[in-house]
């Protein structure tokens, strides 16, 4: 059984805590908690009975997503993604974790339907571009083709029955940049509920993940968008949601200039280079997994194919704003504004 995978993220989505900002109505109170992980702040908003309930149900939280890092971190030579691609080579198929196998399916899933913009081989390309930010210098042609023949989510063959994973091509390197933190973000939330925290939100950087809307806000939590040619700015525009996942992907903070041209930390899989083409792409979704890859491979589809996939993608939404030299150039799917704040 054959699936496939990839992607990068980027933008700011702001989640703003709900009106009460200590006390809820009735006998739960609110709790803020951050804790840096797998390269992003982590921040937990939570309503619980009281501080004990509270700190345990955090610390379960934040070990589960120090779990997830161990196996989908690509900086980690001992995590077993890095160990997979150390181990696995044509013939040589490795029985992974189900975390693990769920999360490159469901990246090759997207790969396929997506046309390859999402692509988690993509890592010899991540590589070759996280040194040329660091140089400022385009990656030498040689090194980018040599890059651009171990990337591919077809390379990728996967047994379910067996519970194992085979790459078919040597040197290969994951990158989960685009969906890790989503699927850690609903982990986490889960992990909460468990405890007895359904209202709750996680914010690991951008990617929010909504639990049951906090008491006295029926309409679920509001999150903030903020403008993309002012991203630093307060956002002007809200949405309202409940048991579902907000992701931004863009290239407002993470670029490089090289020879006039900026190019986004965001990847096309099929050029090997950084878009050049500024854009914030905001998804929502019912659960993180979702909302962070899908909002990655609209960004490397563009706006008119990227709608078109978000439009026939169950329960999603999406927005895309384009920088343009007039200004930027938005639109919205069609589900988009029964998400939106309205002024009372």
């Amino acid at each position: 059984m054959r699936k496939q995978t990839w992607v990068c993220l980027v933008g700011w989505v702001a989640a703003t805590a709900p009106v009460a900002s200590v006390v809820a109505s009735g006998s739960e109170e609110r709790y803020e908690f951050s804790r840096v992980l797998m390269g992003v702040p982590f921040k937990i908003t939570l309503y619980a009975a009281d501080a004990p309930s509270a700190n345990r149900a955090a610390d379960a939280a934040y070990d589960r997503i120090a779990e997830l890092n161990a196996i989908f971190s690509d900086y980690d030579s001992d995590s077993e993604s890095m160990r997979l691609c150390a181990a696995s080579r044509p013939g040589t198929p490795v029985v992974v974790s189900p975390e693990l196998m769920f999360v490159l399916s469901r990246s090759l899933a997207l790969s396929e339907s997506s046309g390859g913009a999402f692509d988690v081989t993509v890592g010899p390309l991540v590589k070759l571009w996280r040194r040329a930010g660091r140089q400022r210098r385009l990656p030498a042609d040689k090194a980018l083709q040599e890059a651009r023949q171990r990337v591919g989510y077809r390379l990728v063959r996967l047994d379910c029955d067996a519970g194992s994973v085979e790459l078919l091509s040597r040197k290969m390197r994951l990158d989960f940049g685009g969906i890790a933190k989503g699927y850690a973000a609903d982990e986490a939330l889960r992990v909460l509920k468990r405890h007895g925290c359904g209202s709750a939100l996680i914010n690991a950087g951008g990617d929010v993940v909504a639990g049951d809307p906090p008491r006295g806000q029926p309409r679920g939590w509001r999150i903030g968008i903020a403008p993309v040619d002012q991203p630093e700015a307060a956002p002007k525009r809200f949405l309202r949601i409940a048991n579902a996942a907000v992701a931004t992907s863009g290239d407002a903070f993470q670029f490089v200039e090289i020879g006039g041209v900026r190019y986004s930390h965001i990847l096309d899989p099929h050029t090997g280079l950084g878009l050049t083409i500024s854009s914030s792409v905001t998804v929502i979704a019912p659960d993180g997994i979702t909302a962070d890859s899908l909002a990655s491979a609209v960004s490397v589809l563009g706006s008119k194919p990227g709608m078109a996939l978000v439009e026939i993608t169950t329960g999603t939404a999406a927005l895309f704003v384009e920088m343009t030299d007039a200004s930027p150039r938005s639109s919205e799917s069609s589900r988009f504004t029964r998400y939106l704040e309205r002024e009372e």
